[in-house]
């Protein structure tokens, strides 16, 4: 590994130890891919002809509850060890391009915050707010210390650092990026800091801030943006730090977003005639676990487990035909060679396997279950995930209706996402999002002390846009009955499950309940597979304890993306949570992805 130390600047174009350099980059997200393919990833990229990667740093992995701090990912298979990443790609010989906004968007739950903002005191969220910036001050303590001796004037591969992300089609709040700035500056930070924006004159002006360079996020339309965006770069050069060649995906969608290869290709020639690229995304990945993020136009819309993207590479890292045009629109560039000697290892290192079908050989459903998993909160009101200390997965909220014989209407007060309602263990109403304020009429159920169950679903909070200030998950309100009153006197179960090996299977299991099934197969050998969960309904998927993902039969997606670094020679586990009380009674394991038609 080199240790020698470098520059970087920006003047009327970007200079490498004084030498015009063009970048060329590709964007990997560590946190998205495990990191036993990390190297294959970054040598594919080298190899399409890319002189840099970029990534996010997702502030809500790496400080997953107030003062604790998680650089390396132990619960998550080391995909945190971000210094790993980096060091990773200066010994392949790329330059690295690092984005560790508070806020990152990236299709991700919360777009990168903690949860726990969401907590207690009321803040404004990505503002001056000193509420916030004293939070964002404790992170930045953590995590620029780590980073700045992987600057290339320390003798690492980090060219440039981002402030903020995309802020001018949030706020305008100057204050705030200048307090970002400051902070990063003070804790060492010292190679040049970028802004990215959409290519419109109200973005840009709004994010404008002094001592750090404004670039453009686009898909399309290079001349035009780039036009624009040099009324704002003061004679530097034009980059676009997101050229987004694909889309993502949320549940209910019609189809798997796929673009044209060839008119991405096209798109790249006129930025690569004009400026500087990273290719967003060059490999997307996947949101393990609860991670996927949402989007709130006219309805919450979250998105699937697969970040795909229609990327370069396929999420499990195949080379596609996009690939193939784009290095060839490289190449016609040239390297840019940058002094670091690439020191390649071995590509693809794990094949796709067929693994058959498994039956269910244990079950328990969520009832039975529940103390197992969780010991009960005794609350007045209801009260929302983040203010018990939950961030993400289910809450069941239970009550006993003393006063009342006869259940016929409900209607949940700032509830969110998704809601299965029971009465007296009777599935009575399922509702999500605006539903959830709505009188809903429901079959009576007629008895004493009726027992009142309503699990509820984080879907993943928005990532984009104003609503991202408000959006507790769960109940924050109240749970009004047959159109009279509040129901008060909770217990509350946080259901985050991160402890499934609780799980007792002798307890019982009843048809139609959300229900635990667990699964085990022989591998002979380990390699990428393809979790096929037709036949059933909704939740997510746990394999040998690695928390896979979200499924539903909604779609598109139809298969999660099951890497083979997550299994082991012989027997394996896997575990699926389901909700809806719809079970195929066994899954398959296939060669082959389907993320929709």
């Amino acid at each position: 590994m080199t240790t020698k130390t470098g520059t970087f600047e920006i003047r009327d174009q970007f200079y490498l130890n004084n030498e015009p350099f063009r970048i060329i980059s590709g964007g990997i997200h560590y946190f998205r891919i495990l990191p036993e393919y990390w190297e294959d990833r970054l040598q594919k990229l080298r190899e399409l002809g890319c002189n840099t990667v970029e990534t996010y740093i997702p502030w809500n992995m790496h400080e997953p509850v107030k003062g604790t701090f998680d650089f390396y990912g132990e619960n998550v298979h080391g995909m945190l060890d971000v210094v790993s990443f980096v060091r990773t790609a200066q010994r392949l010989g790329l330059w690295v391009i690092l984005r560790p906004s508070p806020y990152i968007c990236a299709e991700w739950d919360f777009g990168g915050l903690p949860s726990w903002l969401l907590a207690g005191e009321e803040m404004d969220i990505r503002t001056s707010d000193e509420r916030y910036l004293r939070h964002v001050r404790d992170y930045y303590d953590k995590l620029m210390p780590l980073l700045a001796p992987l600057q290339i004037d320390q003798g690492g591969p980090v060219l440039m650092l981002q402030v903020e992300n995309e802020y001018g089609s949030f706020g305008n709040d100057k204050k705030y990026l200048e307090s970002l700035r400051d902070m990063m500056r003070e804790r060492g930070i010292t190679v040049p800091l970028f802004a990215s924006d959409g290519p419109d004159h109200n973005m840009l002006s709004n994010a404008i801030t002094e001592g750090v360079f404004p670039t453009a996020n686009f898909g399309s339309g290079a001349r035009k943006a780039f036009s624009i965006l040099k009324e704002y770069t003061d004679g530097g050069p034009c980059m676009c730090t997101e050229f987004w060649i694909g889309w993502f995906d949320a549940w209910h969608d019609e189809a798997h977003h796929k673009g044209d290869a060839e008119t991405a290709a096209k798109e790249l020639e006129d930025i690569l005639e004009l400026g500087n690229v990273n290719i967003y995304m060059f490999e997307g990945g996947t949101n393990f676990g609860f991670m996927n993020g949402a989007n709130y136009g006219s309805r919450l819309t979250a998105d699937v487990t697969s970040y795909d993207y229609d990327a370069l590479l396929t999420e499990d890292g195949q080379i596609t035909e996009k690939y193939r045009r784009f290095r060839e629109v490289v190449s016609g560039y040239g390297r840019t060679e940058n002094g670091q000697s690439p020191a390649y290892g071995k590509k693809l290192p794990f094949e796709r396997v067929a693994y058959g079908s498994c039956s269910v050989v244990q079950k328990v459903d969520l009832f039975h279950a529940l103390d197992c998993l969780a010991e009960p909160v005794d609350t007045v009101s209801p009260k929302s995930m983040e203010r018990l200390g939950q961030g993400y997965g289910y809450m069941l909220y239970s009550s006993v209706l003393h006063t009342e014989r006869r259940l016929h209407s409900l209607r949940l007060y700032q509830a969110a996402d998704r809601a299965i309602v029971f009465a007296d263990r009777k599935r009575v109403l399922t509702a999500a999002d605006r539903e959830l304020l709505e009188r809903h009429e429901i079959d009576p159920v007629t008895a004493e002390d009726i027992r009142l169950d309503i699990l509820m679903e984080n879907m993943g909070r928005v990532n984009y846009g104003p609503i991202i200030n408000w959006q507790r998950k769960g109940i924050d309100g109240c749970v009004m009955i047959n159109d009279r009153f509040a129901q008060h006197g909770w217990q509350q179960y946080c259901l985050p499950l991160d402890n499934l090996e609780k799980l007792d299977y002798t307890r019982g299991w009843e048809e139609g309940m959300p229900a635990f099934y667990r699964f085990t197969f022989l591998a002979g050998k380990t390699g990428d597979t393809f979790l096929d969960f037709r036949g059933w309904g909704k939740g997510c998927a746990f394999v040998n304890g690695f928390h896979l993902g979200r499924f539903w039969e909604a779609g598109p997606q139809k298969r999660l993306y099951l890497p083979g670094a997550l299994l082991k020679e012989g027997e394996n586990e896997i575990i699926l949570f389901e909700t809806e009380g719809k079970c195929g009674g066994s899954i398959s394991l296939q060669a082959e992805p389907d993320l929709g038609r």
